[in-house]
């Protein structure tokens, strides 16, 4: 395949199919507290001001901290008009890329509003803008192939078999922001993304367009069948997420059926790695493992975990970090009143609850914790993982609330019983002071928590788990021990007590995610596929 588009071709491009549509707006009358409450629940760094209906200027982050929190105004009395910058930078739709970044540079602004016929559509930023340039780029850097006679100017195309939004779950939301980041930043050498989504059992789920085929996780038979769906289709690569839990039979045996029938190159993410398998588990990795093209890893202790474990050829293996948002670092008091979290240092966890998170441990470690800082709040974000809630119900979580109220910590410990939408996640993330990751095993080798709180800046602690020891050698985060209250009680207070460190902590926690957002990450797995392929 060869990319036929120039870099200068991309900056050619119309700006419009860069834009945000819609943004978010308020009215000029409006207080600066609904711009930053509006501003976290979109996570967005500004907000349109209207007049009427006509946009009249815009607030940003700068604008809030320098007209109003810098002089200690109170945001709930300062209308918008007096904090917006203005007057408004507008480009037509149809000026490309181009345009808008000479547009940016002649009026020293980061932003403007995209106009059809003199009406908002949309907004872009400087930031939008680079990252596509900078995708084509790396298309190009990474060398994406030349054409083959299979392949001459052709896009590939690929299905990625896996749990899907909305179902709840880590991997359909990996999934699906991993889709998202192809179809954006990789379209000029891959056709839209094809889902072919694992239904658990007893459920039925409204999918988006995405979703062309289904299959029921424990009958074989559907296995079968999409196998011949794949195999009679135009589909070139298939990309399957595994995970042995949401695969049907015995430690998800049925995978290696599917695996058996098809007939086009295969491409497997791994998202748990046991270190000393059961017996049926390791037949069944090591059968997807012979059966696989390439498999994709998350950290680098997964290949030597693959080669030594599960004797699995190096040349098979690729190492690919889970992929991260690309949010702004903001400070944490800019985003708390919001959430009405101003009054307190906030930690938190988030993600599906179940036992194998290891929250009972950090309740453990808050009594030392709070007798030093009693205005800490922790947040234990997230619902009740759905198969957990199934086999069990709320059990866990109700163990958690008595020992919250044994300990006496009602007024130290909240709960958010409920699966956020992504920006609602980082908005809790951004007002997040230290986030904790408390789990109880080793043998974790992706989790898409850290590498979110990594991607918003945050002081981190957490246990040395197989991803975790890499963001520790690093110093993006620090070590606590396994099922140790008194460690990770030691390493909040160093947080919170020593500021140089805090500060270092963050600034590395930033600088370490930058390679993982998921421009990047997408990038990186389009080069797996057409290598499938011997492209």
């Amino acid at each position: 395949m060869e990319l036929e588009k120039t870099d200068t071709d991309v900056l050619s491009l119309s700006v419009e199919i860069n834009m945000r549509p819609g943004p978010p707006t308020v009215s000029h009358l409006d207080s600066t507290s609904r711009v930053m409450e509006l501003m976290a629940k979109e996570n967005v760094g500004s907000i349109v001001v209207l007049e009427g209906d006509d946009p009249v200027g815009i607030v940003t982050e700068k604008d809030i901290l320098q007209r109003v929190l810098k002089f200690r105004k109170n945001p709930e009395l300062t209308p918008a008009k007096d904090v917006m910058s203005k007057p408004l930078i507008t480009i037509d739709h149809d000026k490309t890329i181009a345009d808008a970044l000479k547009s940016l540079e002649e009026h020293r602004v980061r932003r403007l509003i995209i106009t059809r016929k003199g009406t908002m559509i949309g907004l872009t930023t400087e930031r939008r803008l680079l990252e596509i340039a900078h995708g084509h780029y790396l298309m190009k850097e990474r060398g994406l192939p030349q054409k083959t006679a299979d392949h001459d100017g052709k896009k590939i195309k690929v299905v990625f078999i896996s749990t899907y939004p909305p179902r709840e779950c880590g991997i359909a939301t990996f999934t699906s922001h991993l889709v998202d980041s192809i179809s954006t930043f990789c379209g000029q050498a891959v056709t839209p993304p094809v889902i072919v989504a694992l239904n658990d059992k007893g459920e039925l789920y409204d999918y988006e367009t995405r979703v062309k085929y289904q299959i029921n996780a424990g009958e074989l038979a559907s296995y079968e069948k999409t196998a011949d769906y794949i195999n009679a289709s135009d589909i070139d690569v298939v990309n399957i997420q595994h995970e042995y839990g949401i695969f049907g039979g015995d430690w998800g045996d049925y995978v290696n059926t599917f695996l058996k029938k098809i007939k086009k190159p295969v491409v497997t993410t791994l998202h748990t790695i046991l270190e000393h398998p059961a017996p049926r588990a390791r037949e069944v990795l090591e059968r997807v493992i012979e059966e696989t093209d390439t498999i994709i890893v998350m950290a680098t202790a997964g290949i030597k975990m693959l080669q030594e474990e599960y004797d699995c050829p190096s040349y098979k293996i690729r190492c690919i970090p889970h992929g991260c948002p690309n949010a702004p670092q903001l400070e944490t008091a800019t985003i708390k009143r919001t959430f009405g979290l101003q009054d307190h240092t906030v930690l938190s966890t988030f993600g599906l609850l179940s036992s194998s998170k290891g929250v009972e441990d950090a309740i453990d470690a808050l009594p030392q914790i709070v007798a030093n800082h009693p205005e800490v709040l922790y947040l234990i974000i997230g619902e009740t993982h759905p198969q957990v809630r199934k086999r069990e119900g709320e059990k866990y979580r109700q163990e958690l609330l008595e020992k919250v109220d044994s300990l006496r910590l009602t007024k130290n410990v909240g709960f958010v019983n409920r699966f956020l939408s992504e920006n609602e996640l980082i908005g809790y993330l951004q007002a997040t002071d230290v986030y904790i990751v408390p789990y109880p095993n080793r043998e974790q080798i992706s989790s898409g928590t850290l590498s979110y709180a990594l991607s918003t800046g945050k002081a981190i602690v957490t246990t040395p788990f197989l991803h975790a020891e890499e963001v520790i050698s690093a110093g993006a985060a620090l070590r606590c021990e396994f099922r140790n209250p008194n460690s990770l009680a030691q390493c909040v207070n160093t947080l919170l007590e020593d500021r140089e460190i805090y500060k270092k902590q963050i600034r590395t926690a930033y600088e370490y995610s930058r390679a993982m957002i998921w421009p990047n990450v997408a990038m990186s797995y389009v080069n797996v596929f057409n290598r499938s392929l011997g492209l």
